[in-house]
């Protein structure tokens, strides 16, 4: 998987493959070794001892503790009693979570900055092998050396394109990883490049995958097939999925999901199933309702709270990802048996107006409803949208697959509007949104899809014709309110 000149490093990480690889398949068999968890616990505990994040939190009598605590007993007897880990502490501490010089990690990355300042978190080797296998041991249940991947992750400080690359080296997939110009939004390379390479496979976020089918509409190129997708980085609910898998005709998978401070924290497997990977986290749920306990596989929902047991070089405890997530409690037809997840999307992500809570499954399970034929907002299909809110009026605008007429705006428009009461809501096609709608992985939903005018500053995030649209659709409905 990795080439090294060092050959005692190389027979040290073949000894972690070996180990982990077994540790993963006992796992997910439902026979995990609580004994080598624990040991991984305690000694994630040592490591952060030596960290600057927690000089000042964590006992250091906790970690004598662990020292000298049964490996099958340790989690459950010292995991309660360490302190939680808020996102801006991490945020803030920036590389004082290192526990080993930089020089000892193999590749720099930050995380997007999505909910608060880019947070360091640079791969070493260790990690890096166990998450791979994490990941690449679920993908194998789908993926073949047959297969062929296009990775498009715009992401260039974030790990999450280069980890894939290394999963489907780790599978022996054939891949391609290009970039896209963000402003200038130009697929033509992309495009020809899967027709000519035979593509199957795309791996990245659902916007981006988004932006290119729209693209080629809007140039007359063919819209890409792929027999599978890999969607992760954004919160993709069912209506996105089926949407995705209209215009492509493939199969589409929510991947993974984690983040760049956590690793891959759940893969998904051949049923379309998030399984978390207890082999290299302890996780727990917590919420206002009730107080923080740990995932056992029954049914559950709250915030997700992540140590970390891989990653001894930034080692995390109880670190809240601010992430809502649903334990289903129920068994994958798949047969692993680690417990199945489900997200529910970021806390921030809710839309709130006048005490009604909206979130993107809300929305677009009502734009891209499936519709009988002969229905006003049937034939022509939204591709992708913006909210624009400005005081009770909102506005959706849309990218569709061809002409629409003002019926079919208004027969789709209704069906949003229930969503806003008390609120005037209006749906105009354009030719093509703002760069802001594809940038979901680095910005959440609600930053990337929801934008509120009444805050002025936020009119220079609208390039100039889609200001023009903007502008003179408020100005009719204030013009009718008036009247």
């Amino acid at each position: 998987m990795l080439l090294l000149r060092d050959t005692t490093t190389t027979r040290e990480i073949a000894d972690t493959v070996r180990d982990h690889t077994a540790l993963v398949r006992d796992s997910h068999a439902g026979h995990p070794d609580r004994a080598h968890l624990g040991r991984k616990f305690t000694a994630t505990l040592k490591a952060a001892a030596g960290s600057g994040l927690y000089d000042t939190t964590l006992d250091a009598a906790l970690v004598a503790d662990a020292a000298g605590t049964a490996p099958e007993k340790a989690i459950d007897a010292l995991l309660g009693k360490l302190p939680f880990l808020p996102k801006k502490a991490l945020s803030e501490g920036g590389h004082r979570a290192f526990t080993r010089g930089l020089s000892e990690f193999l590749h720099y990355y930050e995380s997007s900055g999505t909910t608060g300042n880019p947070v360091a978190a640079p791969k070493a080797l260790d990690d890096l092998v166990a998450n791979t296998i994490n990941i690449g041991e679920l993908w194998a249940r789908i993926l073949s050396p047959a297969d062929r991947a296009l990775i498009l992750i715009n992401a260039p400080f974030a790990p999450a394109a280069y980890q894939f690359e290394k999963v489907l080296e780790y599978l022996q997939v054939l891949s391609l990883r290009p970039w896209v110009d963000n402003i200038t939004g130009d697929y033509t390379r992309v495009l020809r490049l899967t027709r000519e390479l035979g593509v199957n496979v795309f791996v990245g976020p659902p916007s981006r995958l988004l932006e290119m089918i729209q693209f080629a509409y809007r140039n007359d190129e063919p819209v890409p097939a792929f027999d599978k997708l890999f969607l992760m980085a954004e919160q993709t609910g069912p209506a996105f999925v089926r949407h995705l898998e209209r215009l492509t005709g493939a199969r589409a998978y929510v991947a993974a999901y984690g983040s760049s401070e956590t690793g891959t924290t759940a893969v998904t497997c051949e049923h379309r199933n998030l399984h978390l990977q207890t082999q290299s986290y302890v996780l727990e749920l917590d919420g206002p309702e009730r107080g923080p306990r740990r995932v056992d596989g029954t049914p559950d929902r709250g915030e997700l709270v992540v140590t970390t047991l891989d990653i001894l070089a930034r080692p995390l405890l109880r670190y809240r990802t601010g992430d809502l997530v649903e334990i289903t409690g129920t068994d994958c037809p798949c047969g692993v048996a680690t417990p199945l997840l489900r997200t529910l999307g970021r806390s921030q992500d809710l839309i709130t107006l006048e005490g009604n809570g909206i979130r993107q499954n809300d929305v677009e399970s009502a734009l891209w409803a499936e519709l009988p034929d002969g229905d006003p907002g049937s034939g022509v299909q939204v591709l992708n949208y913006m909210l624009v809110v400005q005081d009770r009026t909102i506005l959706c605008l849309a990218t569709t697959t061809g002409p629409a007429d003002a019926t079919w705006s208004e027969a789709t428009a209704r069906r949003l509007a229930g969503l806003f009461p008390g609120f005037e809501l209006a749906l105009r096609p354009v030719e093509k949104l703002p760069p802001l709608a594809s940038l979901g992985q680095y910005l959440g939903w609600k930053l990337s899809r929801v934008l509120d005018l009444n805050d002025e500053r936020n009119w220079d995030r609208l390039p100039a014709p889609i200001r023009g649209v903007v502008e003179t659709t408020l100005a009719e409905y204030a013009s009718t309110t008036r009247g």
